[in-house]
């Protein structure tokens, strides 16, 4: 028995084999460093990226320490966004799935409120949300905070970048002072040191490399002369590698819509993600980008964190991070999974002094090349393409309700059929390019669990 084995730790026979159910053979370092520690009931304030395992860690540590008996609000997780809310809230049901009557509920921004105070009238034993919301159901006293044992700050950085400041202490002063606190992070600032003495009591710190190796990584540093515009140079990244799944990283809202602009008058499948997006819009632009029905993302830092897509084939730099730990983390997208991926970075001439803090801290020379010449033909197209419902959890529409309308009833092909996400009020879902007319016409004309919902091509 090896000291990265659930095994080890002191955890229910049910919650062991439910692990191994869902995969979990061995503890990812953050896990085995920080497991023991939270099991203890210590604080810890854990530097770790995503993708490390963060959520199972402190997922499996409030599990075990819930008191099911007691049906109240006895764990908060706090996350930057409503995406990574959802992602976490899912995570901690399929390992709560061996402990019986476990009620997560999440409370996010975005959504109507009024389905959120009916849940919570019927009330739950581990909150998921986003410091916006939680802060307003503090505020009209349907959110009781006075039971809760344990508080999980996630991503705790990006949350300061997106302004959470004054919600993240509304949110610590309405806990009690008695509990434990597990604040993650991706990068470790200043702002994350006093958030940790204002909200901690000697808390152990992990700092975990990254489990994502950059050996995969083909990185290329292309120097631009004066002049030279930035979005045209993307184009020609795009046509001379053309990657299928890509994200152009850009660090203001202005220029990632530019970018964006560019390549749709170009005939390239892209979409923008920043900060002026509704909700619903982010949904969208999300929901297409990982069922592969949009080749080209074009994202903020702040936007873009948590994201987390398999087989990214290359992430472009129109300008280089101000952080070179951020530059890191940014390329780490790709490559993973033993599969090779495409790291390019823009370097104008005012970028000089940025580009060598980044070849400082990575240790290694760097090499600026010209930009490759090409035809300007990008040719990349999405294999699929993205069909609205308008119905979803609320209406209790499942994936299988819609694998079984497409197939059963259409007749088409399960394989052509991908990626379906559901939300409260609308489901979409990805189909191959060769059946999308046949599957839209489908959904228009016919039915999902006996009722007809309206649907349209995104």
């Amino acid at each position: 028995m090896t000291a990265t084995n659930f095994s080890s730790l002191f955890l229910s026979a049910e919650m062991l084999s439910n692990l191994e159910s869902l995969g979990y053979n061995e503890m990812t370092p953050i896990q085995a460093q920080s497991l023991p520690i939270i099991l203890q009931g210590q604080d810890i304030i854990a530097k770790a990226k995503t993708g490390s395992g963060k959520t199972a860690a402190f997922g499996i540590g409030l599990l075990a320490q819930l008191d099911v008996k007691k049906f109240a609000i006895q764990s908060l997780v706090l996350c930057p966004t409503r995406e990574l809310a959802d992602q976490v809230a899912k995570e901690i049901r399929r390992i709560a799935r061996a402990t019986h009557n476990v009620k997560v509920l999440t409370l996010c921004g975005g959504v109507s409120i009024g389905p959120q105070l009916g849940s919570l009238e019927h009330g739950a034993h581990i909150i998921v949300g986003t410091p916006g919301r939680i802060v307003d159901h503090i505020e009209k006293g349907s959110l009781k905070l006075e039971n809760v044992k344990q508080l999980v700050l996630d991503e705790a950085d990006r949350m300061l970048d997106m302004g959470f400041a004054d919600a993240l202490k509304v949110v610590l002063d309405a806990c009690p002072s008695e509990r434990q606190t597990l604040l993650f992070s991706a990068t470790y600032p200043d702002e994350i040191k006093k958030i940790s003495a204002h909200c901690q009591k000697n808390p152990q710190e992990i700092h975990v490399e990254s489990v994502h190796s950059d050996a995969h990584i083909e990185q290329h540093f292309y120097e631009l002369r004066e002049g030279d515009q930035k979005d045209v140079a993307v184009q020609k990244l795009l046509a001379h590698f053309k990657p299928q799944s890509s994200i152009v990283f850009c660090n203001t809202k202005i220029q990632c819509q530019e970018v964006c602009d560019l390549l749709r008058a170009q005939r390239i499948n892209a979409l923008a993600l920043h900060g002026d997006l509704e909700q619903k819009e982010r949904d969208q632009v999300l929901v297409r980008f990982a069922n592969r029905s949009c080749s080209v993302l074009i994202a903020t830092d702040v936007a873009a964190r948590g994201i987390d897509v398999k087989g990214l084939d290359a992430v472009i730099n129109v300008e280089l991070a101000h952080d070179s730990e951020v530059h890191v983390h940014r390329i780490g997208r790709t490559g993973r999974a033993g599969e090779n991926g495409l790291a390019l970075s823009l370097i104008a001439p005012k970028e000089l002094g940025r580009l060598n803090r980044l070849e400082d801290y990575l240790q290694k020379p760097i090499t600026l090349e010209n930009l490759p010449e090409n035809d300007g033909n990008i040719g990349i197209m999405p294999e699929m393409v993205t069909l609205h419902i308008d119905g979803g959890k609320k209406d209790k529409v499942r994936p299988g309700d819609i694998i079984g309308a497409l197939t059963k009833e259409a007749g088409l092909e399960f394989e052509k059929i991908g990626k379906i996400d559901i939300f409260e009020f609308s489901a979409y879902v990805a189909v191959h390019q060769s059946i999308a007319k046949q599957a839209l016409q489908h959904l228009q004309d016919g039915k999902i669990k006996g009722r007809k919902f309206r649907a349209r091509k995104l």
